[in-house]
């Protein structure tokens, strides 16, 4: 085994070597490097040691250090050498397949919806219209384009009924021994964790450790840990490591720090490379007429529009959303999703791979209440280029697991299946008689478990809950929130006969409090 570990290793290192070889961050230590040579410290006898120094010194170092462990947080680790690359993407052939199909119906949906409407998928703006784009990008939810003939390419409930009909064809009928017990929605044997492992994954999260979120713990007045806590929040920051920030946010983030602790640990600095780049994009969403870009119009107008912490922020959804749907870097994280790009060919061309291309640009076609992943960092981040690049990570690093077809603990699949083996386990009798009058959990918290809980919870409880998604670089907590959701508002569920009633008992979620909840589930509950 510890071969195997050390060519992985090697594997993992080349992999990064390559990775960094062809980014800024290269080229700025090179230039370091060079300008360290007229320095008087740097003596030609011990050049490769004092330019090391040197990098050490001036904080190029740790800058290294930030991004190599960026991608360690991003990438998996290394197949075997002889894996085929699509076991990188997703290691079971099945699920695999059902994610392809349901590509496949995305595209139907939206070929059909073109077809219908006679749009082309993209078209170049006429100047005039440029022109008009471009005077007010900074207002565009004053327009009010006539969309009605627009509808969502899918909604979430639409993507549970696919998981749903998930099954691993290796089991003939529910054969699977210790599964057969398993009497929720997701049919599909993939091992999740139980309450004493969580308990360990998130020991940061126990009873006897301060937590921001926490009003009364009886452990340490919370007056003294916020205090405490944001002293070591500015000094996490002034180190510039993030490594140490995201051990540090497991108990949260002081409101004041969270925008710069957020940015560290996704390893997002904003160069003025980062801000060209932003602005090639938006000339690319103001040259050119997609589709999507109704799709996103339509999106923000029936879920960021409508919310009370969020319609503030429409202008910036739509640009941070068409200039994402333009950005053909997020296609690098295919190399690790278990979803491919969709292909779409140049007219009279079909299936001539050279007149291929992708569509949208950055591969990712929007759902209903995708814009709702963007909107509650619009709290954070004020300048567009860097809201955008904050966004952009952590869709290739969270959000795009929560709509694709996948084996990973963190994948909606996985997600659903820990919260109802959580809820089967530990409230049987509410798992039961819910399951009885027709109203399974899991029709009640996916949507939930989907936006990552965006739109439902108040920001500042939202926020908390994100702190603890980067702190822990996993999703889990999203499934063990919505079984803590459960657990809290149990008795009321006892008495419902219907599924409308339970949505009822469930429908404002505004006024929870996420860390009690979670520390009562996961610390509380007799296992």
């Amino acid at each position: 085994a510890m071969l195997d570990q050390d060519s992985g290793l090697s594997l993992t290192i080349a992999r990064i070597v390559q990775r960094l070889k062809g980014s800024s961050l290269h080229s700025q230590l090179e230039r370091q490097a060079r300008v360290s040579l007229h320095k008087p410290e740097i003596k030609l006898e011990s050049l490769k040691e004092d330019i090391k120094d040197f990098l050490k010194t001036s904080g190029w170092e740790k800058k290294l250090q930030n991004a190599v462990y960026s991608e360690l947080n991003v990438f998996p680790s290394p197949c075997h050498p002889a894996a085929p690359p699509e076991h990188m993407k997703e290691p079971l052939a099945y699920m695999r397949k059902a994610q392809g199909s349901w590509e496949k119906r995305i595209l139907k949906s939206l070929n059909s919806m073109c077809t219908e409407l006679s749009i082309p998928l993209a078209q170049k703006r006429p100047a005039s219209e440029q022109k008009e784009l471009l005077n007010k990008w900074n207002e565009m939810g004053t327009d009010e384009p006539d969309l009605s003939l627009f509808r969502p390419v899918y909604a979430p409930k639409d993507f549970l009924e696919v998981l749903m009909n998930l099954r691993n064809p290796n089991y003939e009928n529910g054969e699977q021994p210790s599964f057969r017990n398993h009497l929720g929605l997701i049919q599909v044997p993939l091992k999740v964790k139980d309450i004493p492992e969580l308990k360990e994954d998130f020991s940061e999260l126990g009873l006897n450790i301060g937590q921001l979120g926490i009003d009364d713990s009886a452990q340490v007045p919370p007056e003294f840990f916020e205090n405490e806590h944001v002293r070591i929040g500015q000094k996490v920051l002034a180190e510039q490591d993030s490594a140490a920030a995201q051990q540090y946010v497991r108990q949260g983030c002081p409101t004041a720090l969270r925008a710069d602790l957020w940015a560290l640990i996704l390893n997002i600095s904003n160069q003025p490379e980062d801000i060209l780049y932003y602005e090639q994009l938006k000339s690319n969403v103001i040259q050119h007429d997609l589709l999507v870009d109704s799709l996103i119009y339509k999106d923000v107008k029936l879920t960021a529009s409508n919310d009370d912490y969020y319609f503030v922020f429409e202008d910036y959804l739509y640009q941070v959303l068409l200039c994402f749907s333009r950005d053909t870097s997020v296609l690098e994280h295919f190399t690790y999703s278990s979803a491919t790009p969709p292909k779409s060919y140049i007219r009279g061309k079909l299936g001539i791979e050279e007149y291929a291309v992708f569509y949208p640009p950055n591969g990712v076609i929007p759902f209903h209440g995708f814009s709702m992943y963007v909107a509650p960092l619009c709290f954070l981040y004020h300048e567009p280029s860097k809201l955008y690049q904050i966004f952009r990570e952590m869709y290739v690093r969270f959000f795009f697991r929560l709509h694709s077809i996948s084996s990973h603990p963190s994948g909606i699949v996985s997600l659903c299946l820990l919260f109802e083996t959580l809820l089967q386990t530990h409230l049987p009798q509410l798992f039961y008689h819910l399951r009885e009058i027709g109203a399974q959990p899991l029709r009640i918290s996916f949507k939930w478990m989907v936006r990552a809980f965006s739109g439902y919870l108040a920001t500042d409880q939202l926020l908390l809950l994100w702190d603890r998604i980067l702190g822990y670089n996993s999703l889990e907590i999203l499934a063990v929130l919505a079984a803590a959701v459960f657990a809290f508002r149990a008795v009321n569920l006892m008495e419902v006969t219907s599924l409308a009633a339970a949505e009822a008992v469930l429908a404002d979620l505004s006024t929870l409090k996420v860390m009690p909840l979670l520390q009562i589930f996961l610390f509380a509950t007799v296992t």
